[in-house]
């Protein structure tokens, strides 16, 4: 029981000590692993990943990656500068590659280090599909969802870890793994990352309009992305991901909302 009682106190005190205020969201996160510590352990990650891969450059695409990354970073200081944030992103070190790859994917690593696989181009099919793709992608890490993701792993081994020093009896502790395995991961982990995503979409509408891109094209992307899956896709309480006709409703939903933010910022045109 004494036992017990301080694994309980010391979760609690990690939580408690280890949270951070997003800017983006409001949101009181997890932040056990501090971004002075992530940064740099990404960018070094992402250095060894292009020089095991063929990155493209001087092409128009490769450029067009780097123009829209650029307008869309451009974008984020310029809202979280309005919003009393003044900052944040000192410590991003932007960098926007293209990589040879028929995968149909694209990613931000903390710290703003981006990649687009040429197999996501024809998706996207136009600038602002592209952005509708990086404003997503960005949002991922100024919104801290590596940092959370790690934390939420930490704390879910550390319970798992705690529950078995402290269930004495060998049938209860193998009960206890069973059950913990599969409920934490469809009641906690599964929700928590499709959380994030939806978070993603709606800072990357935003960010994607007040970059000058028109958000209603962040709808039209999920549609070819749907079609491009032949509509194969687990359910969704068992995905990572939100399905796609629940991004594609939320994002035609915020579309009139982003362009109203991007009004703010004196952008009442926008690039298709």
């Amino acid at each position: 029981m004494k036992m017990k009682h301080t694994l309980c106190i010391m979760a609690l005190s990690a939580l408690v000590f280890s949270c951070a205020t997003n800017p983006f969201t409001g949101k009181k996160t997890m932040a056990l692993v501090p971004n002075s510590q992530l940064f740099p352990t990404a960018f070094s990650q992402y250095s060894q990943f292009l020089n095991e891969n063929k990155v493209i450059t001087g092409t128009q695409d490769a450029e067009m990656i780097k123009r829209v990354g650029q307008r869309i970073a451009v974008a984020a200081e310029r809202w979280l500068n309005a919003n009393g944030n003044e900052g944040y992103l000192n410590d991003y070190k932007w960098e926007y590659n293209l990589v040879d790859d028929a995968t149909v994917n694209a990613w931000c690593m903390p710290g703003g280090k981006i990649v687009f696989y040429t197999g996501i181009l024809p998706i996207a099919e136009n600038e602002a599909g592209v952005a509708a793709i990086m404003g997503h992608e960005v949002a991922h890490a100024l919104a801290n969802h590596g940092q959370q993701r790690m934390s939420a792993g930490y704390l879910q081994q550390g319970i798992a870890v705690a529950g078995n020093i402290a269930i004495k009896d060998e049938n209860a502790r193998n009960a206890f793994n069973q059950y913990y395995g599969i409920g934490s991961q469809l009641g906690v982990m599964l929700p928590f990352s499709r959380s994030h995503e939806t978070e993603s979409d709606q800072i990357g509408i935003y960010l994607m309009a007040i970059a000058g891109y028109n958000p209603d094209e962040a709808a039209e992307l999920w549609k070819r992305m749907k079609a491009n899956s032949g509509g194969e896709a687990p359910a969704e309480f068992m995905s990572t991901h939100p399905s796609n006709d629940t991004r594609i409703a939320n994002l035609t939903n915020w579309a009139p909302n982003a362009k109203a933010e991007a009004k703010k910022f004196g952008v009442t045109t926008f690039r298709n």
